[in-house]
């Protein structure tokens, strides 16, 4: 006869209670169930249990490493692109020619094999406002406000600065990579980077229109 503390009967997994150990891989673990839940499921619906289910460990742990779901979504991204990293060594060159390096190290970015992630990313945003509006604001504050804030503009100037340059970026690499529009998605990158630096530049440095009251 089984005794009452003995395993499972065979063939029924035993279901884990509570908090799994912290390991190294635990956070990357998360990390790669939380991206395949976003292109899944979209924001909406890609709830901290669900993660949490598909990761193996305790919703608390997924709230102990990431905080709150916009911030689990915004560090799947993250991780895949360093823009800290990619903002510094953009700032380092100087204002002169930021637009065409801007693209060119955007452009890098996604044909790298991290552009598998963030096309799975910009998919989920497409159709889904709570992560659109999650991403536009990691695109705005990680990497474009960074920019613009080495060159000193008033709040609003740099505001709306960052909008037109938002949506040149985001115009760009959804057409091209997301949904392959034409010449776009076929262009060599060399030309892409001459086509899109000057506008990106000019978004950076040039005079604007004055503003209509």
């Amino acid at each position: 006869m089984t005794d009452s503390g003995t395993a499972a009967t065979a063939g029924t997994p035993a279901i884990r209670s509570g908090r799994r150990p912290g390991r190294q891989d635990t956070r990357q673990q998360i990390l790669d169930s939380a991206r395949e839940a976003f292109a899944g499921n979209g924001f909406a619906k890609a709830s901290i249990r669900r993660i949490a289910a598909m990761a193996g460990v305790d919703p608390a742990l997924v709230h102990h490493y990431f905080g709150s779901k916009d911030d689990l979504f915004l560090a799947t991204v993250e991780v895949s692109i360093n823009p800290r990293t990619v903002v510094e060594q953009l700032i380092d060159g100087g204002a002169d020619g930021l637009g065409t390096r801007m693209i060119d190290a955007i452009l890098q970015v996604w044909e790298s094999p991290a552009g598998a992630s963030l096309v799975a990313a910009v998919r989920t945003a497409v159709g889904d406002p709570g992560s659109a509006t999650t991403l536009g604001r990691f695109v705005t504050i990680e990497i474009v406000a960074r920019l613009l804030g080495s060159m000193h503009y008033p709040p609003a100037e740099a505001e709306r600065r960052s909008a037109l340059i938002v949506s040149q970026v985001l115009g760009v690499v959804i057409g091209r990579y997301v949904l392959r529009v034409g010449a776009l998605a076929t262009m060599e990158h060399a030309d892409l980077v001459a086509s899109v630096g000057p506008n990106l530049q000019h978004y950076l440095t040039g005079e604007l229109p004055a503003r209509i009251a």
